[in-house]
């Protein structure tokens, strides 16, 4: 049955993805996605920023720390929760000043393998997405020479930054720092996992006929492929818009390409049953609510990928791919909170 489900979701992938070439602008294109089954590879590390246990160290405590941001009031951890699946359990996070964006705040998990960061892809790497929210004033509303001060008062600190880096407190160092932690926050050997690598009892009945729909009938691996579930790509998927924004152009706000208007990046599923809300602008609530939302085709926007039909799923098919992507939660991260220099 595990040899029969791969080689199904490879022809369908491949057949997917010539469709997604021809379909979708490349301007919404990162890379060729990666098709093949099995566990998450090794995290991509970069060359300008190698890992070390006193780097992971130090971007752990900046993780936690809130003075990153203005009045010492939130710290990364604040919207990306490890007790939520390191995402924000809110619909929209609140900000210094109890300021609100229009935006659902992804999760952290597994976000080193991703080509872009932010829901619009903004951010080409951890390192430039770890400095966007400090200086957003409805976020964390500070400057990155204000904080740089802050942490340079901090005997400990200047002396972690010198040891790490070989410098005094600097933005750089903050941004890969905290990058090199996040790199660590990973989701694997889920149930799915387990079953790939040959335990046959790892799956339910239900988790397995809701993988067969994932990769047939659902046609979820159209854009959640490759080990991490996604294929680093943009679409619009007709989600509709709520909250503080009236319009989210999504991607067209960095490409500028009418192709792309309201088109989001694809997130990993992987541990998606522990990071309600969902979609850009947490719109539903539960994973019954997203699937709902596909089977009808998404709602009637312009511009909506060509992909999204109805799949007119019966209520037991619904239910079958919950708990497929329930089985997709990996083992969970022991985390401690970590001492913070005063």
């Amino acid at each position: 049955m595990i040899v029969q489900a791969c080689v199904r979701l490879r022809v369908i992938l491949a057949a997917a993805a010539g469709v997604l070439l021809l379909l979708c602008p490349q301007s919404s294109l990162s890379e060729e996605p990666n098709l093949a089954l099995g566990p998450l590879p090794n995290m991509p590390i970069p060359a300008y920023n190698l890992q070390t246990d006193a780097k992971v160290e130090l971007g752990k405590m900046l993780f936690f720390d809130t003075r990153l941001s203005k009045g010492n009031a939130i710290s990364c951890a604040f919207c990306h929760n490890p007790g939520t699946g390191w995402a924000d359990s809110r619909q929209f996070s609140v900000g210094v000043g109890g300021g609100q964006g229009g935006r659902q705040a992804p999760t952290v998990l597994n976000t080193g393998y991703q080509t872009f960061q932010f829901w619009d892809g903004r951010a080409g790497s951890l390192e430039e997405q770890v400095l966007g929210p400090i200086q957003n004033p409805i976020e964390m509303a500070e400057t990155l020479p204000g904080v740089v001060k802050k942490l340079s008062a901090v005997p400990e600190y200047r002396k972690r930054f010198k040891e790490v880096f070989g410098t005094e407190v600097s933005a750089e160092g903050i941004a890969r720092a905290i990058a090199a932690f996040e790199r660590t926050v990973v989701s694997t050997n889920s149930a799915y996992d387990r079953y790939l690598a040959g335990d046959k009892g790892a799956l339910s009945e239900p988790a397995l006929r809701g993988l067969g729909l994932f990769t047939g009938k659902a046609r979820c691996a159209l854009c959640h492929n490759g080990p991490n579930f996604t294929d680093n790509r943009f679409h619009n998927i007709g989600a509709p818009q709520v909250g503080p924004l009236k319009e989210d152009v999504g991607r067209y706000a960095v490409s500028k390409q009418e192709q792309d208007r309201m088109a989001f990046k694809t997130p990993t599923l992987r541990s998606v049953a522990l990071t309600a809300p969902y979609m850009h602008d947490g719109v539903f609530k539960t994973l019954d609510e997203v699937i709902e939302f596909y089977n009808k085709g998404g709602e009637a926007v312009p511009g909506k990928d060509v992909f999204m039909a109805p799949l007119n799923l019966n209520d037991q098919e619904k239910k079958d791919l919950v708990e497929f992507l329930k089985a997709l939660t990996g083992e969970a991260m022991k985390i401690s909170m970590p001492k913070l220099p005063r």
